[in-house]
């Protein structure tokens, strides 16, 4: 029974993902702001709630907000009738650090599941990884005193290796590591069969086109799924 219902929810979501969203792009930054944030848990009822809390990636840099992968991962969710709302916190240009300082306002709202993207900025700033290590650190540390029962999932990254061999294959650690000593769920690439292919990735080279923020929902769903579902 358990396969019948996985192999229905993945086929709902090729379903979503083939359809949902808008075609066409717009070079509009679609970061949360606090109101907005607020409002949507307002709204939320009963319903349990997803916080988003990320970079440009998350936010959906360069298309509508509808097109980043946190509303596509609510069309599966809306279209499953599962009672959860989701809130895309994410905030262009965020690094560890910025997140950290600006995690008081987003806890003091419920989190019922909590998806932390950051440190891609950190990575290609050639940010200490040290530094980044320890701000995620006290990110998830933040979460689960603010509420021992949210379920953390951690967004993995890597990055080109402009920073060096070294500290390219340091950073890539920092998330299992993390993952491992947290005992935190973990998506082993957020940007897995995007990063590096220019159709799936706007101009810039970093930021997925809507097509790709499909996948990535992907790359998210398949960690997310059954923490809804079981």
């Amino acid at each position: 029974m358990q396969t019948f219902l996985k192999f229905r929810y993945f086929l709902v979501f090729l379903l979503i993902v083939a359809c949902g969203g808008k075609s066409g792009q717009t070079n509009k930054d679609s970061s949360v702001t606090n109101e907005q944030t607020e409002e949507n848990v307002d709204e939320s009822g009963n319903n349990k709630v997803i916080v988003f809390f990320g970079d440009s990636l998350t936010a959906g840099y360069g298309l509508d907000t509808e097109e980043a992968f946190p509303a596509v991962i609510e069309y599966v969710i809306d279209s499953l009738n599962l009672n959860y709302t989701v809130i895309n916190a994410g905030l262009s240009g965020e690094t560890t650090a910025s997140g950290r300082n600006r995690l008081d306002w987003v806890l003091n709202q419920k989190a019922d599941i909590f998806i932390l993207e950051l440190g891609a900025n950190d990575g290609l700033r050639g940010i200490p990884l040290n530094e980044t290590r320890l701000n995620l650190q006290a990110i998830i540390d933040a979460v689960k005193e603010k509420n021992q029962e949210t379920v953390i999932i951690l967004a993995g990254m890597q990055i080109p290796p402009n920073m060096g061999q070294e500290y390219t294959a340091e950073f890539k650690k920092i998330f299992p590591d993390l993952a491992d000593k947290n005992k935190t769920l973990m998506i082993p690439f957020l940007l897995d069969n995007v990063a590096g292919i220019p159709d799936l990735n706007q101009e810039d080279g970093i930021h997925p086109t809507v097509e790709g923020q499909k996948i990535v929902a992907q790359n998210v769903w398949e960690v997310l799924e059954p923490v809804l579902t079981n």
